[in-house]
């Protein structure tokens, strides 16, 4: 785990951007809050590594349009005017089509011990459409951590500066493309039309993307997105919410051994009315039918009786 450094990268930001950033900052001191941890998920090669450096304002995380080789997290922490940004940068979670099990277990014991207050969840803008691959790794986050922590979710949408296909309006593409992840989150982490929408927050992290006068980064709709980003962080650390704290009951979940134990008297139970006391009642049933009737050997000799008499009154005749 590294040490905690001074954010210096902010300094690399165009003016603007800097003093956007530091009134963020100032907003959650006011709030009482001093840290934030970010733990950052989402399939390989969707921009995770790049979105940590864009944040940070340097290059702190590797960048590769392919899985990474590794499997362990990066931790990366940064101060700056009393305030300590810790950014968790996560593998890939697929491997070869599917869900790659054995990194979201490495991320766990990677986590154990440490309390998450955001979640950047990355995925591409130019995904078009939420299939299959999606949801099970939406649904392999959920099991591993619990339906909360997409409570803490910042859904973050990459490259997007790629203009949106077939003519459409930018923001149209932009809303079509969140809404269907979000959808997929929450029906994953069964949450009610009654649970609070979960934010999201455009990026593009390339060299291509537009500026405006003052060298800030905007997208095609305008919006300067390095401060929007940690606005929504900002949004999202200071909510209702609490943050999560990876303990070892997280990580290696229930006890088996105590799994289902409330239901042992209810079954017991079931089983004395249902089994034991009927067998009990018909063998009683059996003892006292056996009783009333004479054993064999009497009936033997009453039938042997009988007969002798029988012949007797015939010879008296």
């Amino acid at each position: 785990m590294g040490s905690t450094k001074e954010w210096s990268g902010i300094n690399q930001f165009p003016v603007a951007t800097q003093t956007a950033l530091h009134g963020l900052l100032g907003k959650v001191r006011q709030q009482n809050v001093d840290s934030m941890t970010v733990l950052v998920l989402g399939k390989g090669g969707v921009g995770k590594s790049s979105t940590v450096n864009s944040i940070i304002g340097e290059r702190v995380a590797a960048v590769s349009a392919f899985q990474s080789e590794t499997l362990r997290p990066l931790f990366v922490s940064r101060s700056r005017a009393g305030f300590t940004l810790n950014i968790i940068d996560t593998p890939g979670l697929i491997e070869g089509g599917w869900v790659n099990d054995q990194a979201l277990e490495i991320i766990k014991r990677f986590l154990m011990d440490k309390t998450i207050d955001v979640v950047l969840y990355v995925d591409r803008l130019d995904g078009y459409r939420v299939d299959s691959l999606d949801k099970q790794v939406i649904r392999a986050i959920t099991r591993s951590f619990g339906p909360q922590i997409w409570k803490l979710c910042l859904l973050v949408l990459t490259h997007a500066q790629l203009p949106p296909p077939d003519g459409a309006s930018y923001d149209d593409y932009v809303q079509q493309r969140s809404e269907g992840l979000l959808a997929a989150i929450r029906h994953e982490a069964g949450f009610k039309k009654t649970d609070p929408d979960i934010p999201y927050a455009l990026v593009e992290n390339s060299g291509r993307c537009s500026t405006n006068a003052g060298g800030e980064k905007i997208l095609p709709n305008g919006t300067v997105w390095v401060p929007n980003l940690v606005g929504r962080l900002v949004q999202v650390v200071t909510n209702e919410h609490p943050s999560l704290l990876v303990d070892k009951k997280l990580i290696e979940g229930p006890n088996a051994n105590n799994r289902g134990k409330l239901w042992i008297p209810l079954v017991l139970l079931a089983q004395y009315f249902l089994v034991v006391r009927p067998i009990r009642k018909a063998i009683e049933n059996d003892i006292q039918e056996e009783t009333r009737r004479k054993p064999a050997w009497e009936t033997f000799v009453d039938d042997y009786n009988s007969l002798n008499e029988i012949n007797a009154s015939r010879r008296g005749r």
